[in-house]
């Protein structure tokens, strides 16, 4: 009779480049991209400190693995949301896979700052981008309007956009705030007056930011396909 496995034992999980990365990217997402070093990692994977530099060169070469890992699974998530793109329906595939990438950005908030850190783009995130002109160049955009379109769009391709200013606490502005900023700054403050509410889940703290991602999608979007039915 072959001797049973004793009580409690556990097999060993052999490290590879992807297991490494798959555990960095949940460390990221549960404390910060900042939460994520080579001890943290070793202990999540429960291996030795050392036996990861067989895996990833170095901490830039695994920040590095790390975008790549989130730019996949916005391919991914992209292609599954993918839409017939010929004609006049191509904004609505753009919108549908812009909007797939945000998703996957929304899971891994930390995403859209280590991609401004790394100093070569990763292949996935190019991938990325040639699905979107590709999209246009079904529409019937030039290439010309296609690269015009790339760099309106900004970060807003991917699925994010940058907040013109860091609020701090992410609060909504106090009665007592607005009424202050009223004497100086009278436009902003009447429509703080009006518009402001607590969403604190949202970047500024008073603005959903779906609503504000979309809005300013669409807007671009019209403005492109007015352009690409101009003779």
């Amino acid at each position: 009779m072959a001797p049973q496995a004793r009580s409690g034992s556990r097999t060993r999980i052999p490290l590879n480049r992807e297991r490494v990365l798959r555990a960095a990217v949940k460390l990221a997402d549960e404390g910060g991209i900042e939460s994520v070093t080579m001890r943290r990692l070793a202990e999540e994977l429960g291996a030795e400190a050392m036996s990861l530099y067989y895996h990833v060169a170095n901490k830039d070469d695994l920040l590095d693995g790390i975008a790549d890992a989130v730019a996949m699974e916005i391919n991914r998530a992209a292609d599954r949301a993918g839409a017939p793109s010929g004609g006049a329906s191509w904004k609505a595939a753009m919108r549908r896979r812009i909007l797939a990438a945000r998703q996957v950005l929304l899971r891994h908030p930390w995403a859209p700052g280590l991609f401004e850190t790394r100093t070569t783009t990763s292949p996935a995130i190019i991938g990325h981008f040639d699905a979107l002109v590709g999209l246009m160049r079904d529409g019937g955009f030039s290439h010309d309007l296609a690269h015009h379109a790339l760099h309106a769009l900004g970060s807003r391709a991917l699925g994010f956009s940058q907040e013109l200013f860091d609020p701090g606490d992410g609060a909504a502005p106090s009665d007592a705030a607005v009424a202050e900023m009223a004497s100086q700054f009278p436009h902003l403050a009447a429509m703080l007056t009006e518009i402001a509410h607590d969403d604190p889940e949202s970047t500024l703290g008073w603005c959903d930011d779906q609503t504000e991602f979309e809005f300013g999608l669409d807007l671009i979007l019209d403005g492109l396909d007015d352009m690409r039915r101009q003779p």
